[in-house]
């Protein structure tokens, strides 16, 4: 088995990479290209799902040359993603009818309204552990539907196919329209759909109904970690892809929160957190969302509660490309650093308003707390503090809802190699920050479930045995200063709140 390896294809919301794992589950090899992020309204945001197909072959042809491999030395394709973000195309020419819609789009919310009608937000919570939100995928395709010429006739005379973008991805690699692609997804990114329930992991008949959504356009629903098909034609002909994973789930298997009660929190374009709940399902009372974890093979559904919070990587770069205050992102530790706070300035990143705990769409960002002692430093510290007092609300909330206190917070993703932002995460949390020695666990978790699939891993217990610890940040923080800071954030928050009106689209 030295000669052989994993390749996990991680297609993700600014990017899509490839990157080739050997057996002890380190890095071979990467190759990664950005993809254009288009905004053609303010909150409407969207990707070319014709460049991220293209940009996958790309990175694939590039890893396996920075490794020197082909496709003998692959053993199985793993497919991690940005979940929630919808493409639909026909599936007789492979063209998409209109750009990949992405999760932190909110042109939908007049959709969410008006199927949440008398019966509020709450109304398909029951049956798919989600608010009705833009967030999600559903309604993203009831909009292509009812606003693109003529794909809601061609839907209904079943040319249309829909996926988030590990569907898309996979149709492609298979054969797409040429060869006979494979319309498939896991349960994870079903459960990001609003479509799905999670008691049976089947499409909702009634749901997809009030969306207006043939269901002839939904992928089969598989486990996370199975053959799906083959690659054909191209670079890895004929290997299989095995492993399907959301990406934040992705990284909690790559975290190896095998057992009920671990959690991990990943810090990319947003933060997402989330609790292994095992195989129960628990609903939040607190505004978490109850999400499947993943599903190995014919195994019981793993289920999760999950804090999702839209902007903090993604501040980053907005401070970067929209207002230049830094060259390049590692620039903001190296500025923050440069003052002992935040000089009272609190920055609320609400641009495509508030996920979780607060589900508030009409909120947006503010910078607040401001004064003339308040310097770029200050604004960029700001900024890293962000993140941390988001995720502390997210914790809030999954301690409340769990009733056990976490006592350790796994973390992974761009920003953990931020070690001024892990401090601070460990002293607003309360609790040990440790982050793994393989950092980027989404593309890893993927590469597990397809490898696990194919019998290159045995067992879940590889996945523990591989994982090491790489640092650990204890609280240094008093009580009295943790409580003052979070109190003014919290605070800060409030400014945000009722900032679109209904004549605002």
């Amino acid at each position: 088995m030295s000669n052989t390896y994993i390749l996990s294809i991680d297609q993700g919301t600014t990017s899509t990479r490839a990157m080739i794992f050997d057996h002890d589950g380190s890095v071979v090899a990467v190759d990664q290209v950005e993809h254009e992020q288009i905004f053609p309204k303010a909150g409407w945001v969207e990707h070319d799902p014709i460049e991220i197909w293209e940009n996958t072959r790309k990175v694939i042809g590039g890893a396996l040359a920075k490794a020197n491999l082909n496709s003998k030395n692959i053993e199985a394709v793993g497919i991690t993603n940005q979940r929630e973000t919808a493409v639909v195309w026909d599936k007789n020419t492979g063209q998409p009818v209109y750009n990949a819609i992405v999760w932190q789009d909110t042109r939908t919310q007049k959709i969410v309204d008006r199927l949440a009608g008398d019966d509020g937000v709450e109304k398909y919570k029951s049956t798919c552990g989600l608010p009705l939100a833009t967030y999600f995928s559903g309604p993203k395709v009831t909009w292509i539907l009812e606003n693109v010429d003529g794909a809601k006739e061609k839907a209904e005379s079943g040319d249309l196919l829909f996926g988030n973008t590990d569907t898309w991805v996979l149709w492609n690699l298979t054969g797409g329209a040429d060869n006979d692609g494979v319309h498939v997804t896991d349960v994870t990114n079903a459960s990001r759909t609003m479509l799905m329930r999670l008691e049976d992991q089947t499409w909702d008949e009634s749901i997809a109904s009030d969306m207006g959504i043939p269901l002839s356009m939904l992928p089969e629903i598989k486990s996370s970690s199975e053959v799906y098909g083959e690659c054909k034609p191209g670079v890895l002909n004929g290997t299989p892809i095995a492993g399907i994973l959301g990406d934040q789930q992705a990284a909690t298997f790559g975290q190896a929160c095998l057992e009920k009660g671990t959690a991990k929190n990943t810090y990319g374009t947003g933060n997402f957190m989330l609790l292994n709940t095992g195989t129960e399902q628990v609903p939040s009372e607190n505004g978490l969302l109850t999400t499947v974890c993943y599903k190995i093979g014919e195994q019981e559904t793993v289920y999760a509660l999950e804090g999702s919070i839209a902007v903090t990587g993604s501040l980053v770069q907005w401070i970067r490309d929209n207002l230049g205050m830094i060259g390049s992102a590692p620039e903001i530790e190296e500025l923050a650093m440069k003052v002992e706070d935040n000089g009272g300035a609190y920055f609320v990143p609400a641009f495509s308003g508030l996920f979780a705990p607060h589900w508030r769409p009409d909120a947006r960002g503010a910078l607040v707390g401001l004064t003339r002692f308040v310097n770029r430093n200050h604004i960029a510290r700001a900024v890293l503090e962000s993140t941390a007092f988001q995720t502390r609300e997210v914790l809030d909330a999954m301690n409340a809802d769990s009733g056990v206190p976490l006592t350790e917070l796994r973390v992974d993703g761009g920003m953990v190699v931020n070690e001024t932002l892990m401090q601070f995460q460990a002293d607003i949390l309360g609790v040990d920050v440790v982050r793994p020695k393989v950092a980027e666990t989404t593309a890893l978790g993927a590469a597990y479930a397809a490898g696990l699939a194919v019998g290159y891993w045995e067992n879940e217990d590889d996945i523990r045995n591989n994982w090491g610890e790489d640092k650990r940040w204890s609280p240094q923080m008093d009580d009295d200063e943790r409580e003052r800071l979070y109190r003014n954030w919290k605070k800060a928050v409030t400014k945000t709140l009722d900032w679109v009106d209904d004549d605002v689209e």
